[in-house]
């Protein structure tokens, strides 16, 4: 268990079970809030935010670690960040192949302008959660 005025413990969870990170060694967490981002430290009051598609940092010590999160929420208390995310991805298990397939078919969708609200929705959904995977990606790419 984390130290209360030291470390946190970060719950990541997603309804595939996909990815689950489990730590308790976290110095700060940034979030992709859906007005922006949100840091949190140890002893943070409690609080609960919705998530939009983005960047999770998370720092232990000096090195920062990211994943890539689509929409979900999170919930802050004094010693624990649980996310509870749509989908989650650590660097290492982004498939750039897949995620440019996924970006080329919702461009297409897109560019249609023949499909239904809903299926524009998805469209856009996935293409932001494309662009983003391969963000990632390539970020991690370049610091190796």
């Amino acid at each position: 268990m984390a130290e209360l005025d030291r470390t946190l413990i970060l719950h990541v969870v997603t309804p595939s079970g996909g990815l689950e990170v489990s730590r308790d060694d976290i110095d700060m967490v940034v979030a992709p809030g859906i007005e922006g981002d949100v840091g949190f430290l140890p002893g943070h009051l409690p609080f609960m935010t919705r998530l939009r598609t983005g960047v999770l940092r998370y720092y232990i010590g000096d090195d920062m670690h990211v994943m890539a999160v689509s929409e979900g929420y999170l919930e802050v208390t004094p010693a624990k960040v649980i996310v509870l995310a749509e989908a989650a991805e650590m660097p290492e298990d982004i498939d750039v192949q897949k995620a440019l397939e996924s970006k080329r078919k919702a461009e297409a969708i897109l560019a249609a302008g023949t499909y239904s609200p809903a299926d524009i929705n998805k469209a856009t959904a996935s293409l932001r959660r494309a662009l983003l995977r391969l963000k990632i990606a390539e970020q991690t790419r370049d610091d190796e």
